[in-house]
């Protein structure tokens, strides 16, 4: 079995180790475009054909289903993906974990980038699946780039800024951006209050590494019982994991997986 991921940078590690937890044998294909970098200003169009240029050069490696482990992405292009490729490959979006997170009770907080922050998508979701819950939406500019760039006194920064703006009663925090995912347990202490409950976070890997497995048929298991192997593709030319992969624990975890097969 293969998976293959598209993001716009090193988000997709948290859903490529989802997939690789629940299927150790799937042979991963990773393809983003560090050279477009970043997608958050882009005009609609322009994510539309970056996004289809990395899903391109995924899909010429033959995988049985691909990810589109990228907010932005699944915002504004899921449905030319799916124009172009589907029914021959099944594509799953990744969409903010507001419905499980509001189910938890309020208040919930969603931090996301200042462009998906109060969009009509992501308030369109709010009204959907959280009605009656108070929710605070927290725009984190320039937590994205710090995360891809492994700055780590950005990060610092970035964090500190949207926990500022995040009311301290919040049970769960919805982390509506991929690469937030990689920084979730720094996340999680700069919100965690001594008085209150654990802080719960919602992430999207884990829910669309299982949606991938089922659109493709397969069920979570050892599989074959041989390792999977990795493919990294960056704006369309074969490499290694970028070095700001190494920096996460996602990112070591699958450098030292072999080439894929």
């Amino acid at each position: 079995m293969k998976i293959a991921l598209i993001d716009s940078g090193i988000g997709l590690l948290p859903a490529a180790v989802a997939v690789r937890r629940l299927r150790p044998d799937a042979d991963l294909v990773l393809s983003s475009d560090p050279d477009g970098l970043p997608w958050g200003p882009r005009s609609a169009e322009d994510v539309i054909q970056r996004s289809l240029s990395i899903a391109e050069a995924a899909a010429a490696h033959h995988p049985d289903a691909l990810i589109v482990a990228c907010n932005t992405s699944s915002v504004r292009a899921l449905p030319a993906l799916r124009a172009r490729f589907e029914p021959d490959l099944p594509i799953i979006g990744t969409v903010p974990a507001i419905k499980p997170a509001a189910a938890g009770g309020g208040p919930i907080a969603i931090w996301a980038t200042p462009a998906t922050t109060g969009s009509p998508y992501q308030r369109g979701l709010i009204e959907e699946f959280a009605g009656g819950v108070g929710v605070t939406e927290v725009p984190c500019p320039g937590l994205a780039d710090a995360v891809q760039y492994a700055d780590e006194a950005a990060i610092d920064r970035a964090v500190a800024a949207a926990a500022a703006l995040t009311p301290r009663d919040v049970r769960a925090v919805v982390l509506g951006c991929t690469h937030y995912e990689l920084v979730g347990e720094r996340i999680r202490a700069a919100l965690q209050q001594p008085d209150l409950p654990p802080l719960v976070l919602h992430g999207s890997a884990g829910a669309v590494a299982a949606q991938a497995l089922r659109r493709t048929g397969e069920l979570p298991g050892p599989g074959t019982g041989t390792e999977g192997g990795l493919t990294v593709i960056l704006s369309g030319r074969a490499a290694e994991l970028p070095v700001a992969a190494h920096t996460y624990a996602e990112g070591r975890q699958l450098a030292a997986v072999s080439p894929a097969r």
